[in-house]
């Protein structure tokens, strides 16, 4: 499964509105402390995070990420 880090912005809504229409089960995960850690262990310095499996990706690779799905 994978887990997107959030903050509920516009950018992190986008991904969670793409996730669902392409009906890929995620886990949310927008604890605050948790997604600055996540940002911060990745070198990702901004929502959203979209973890597949072990890697970390930052808003427009995930977006490419999901887009590709089938």
């Amino acid at each position: 499964m994978l887990k997107l880090y959030s903050t509920h912005c516009p950018k992190c809504r986008v991904v969670e509105m793409k996730l669902k229409q392409k009906g890929i089960p995620c886990e949310i995960i927008d604890d605050m402390d948790t997604v600055v850690k996540v940002g911060q262990d990745n070198h990702i310095m901004s929502a959203p995070i979209l973890q597949v499996d072990d890697v970390f990706l930052k808003f427009e690779e995930a977006v490419k990420y999901i887009n590709e799905r089938n």
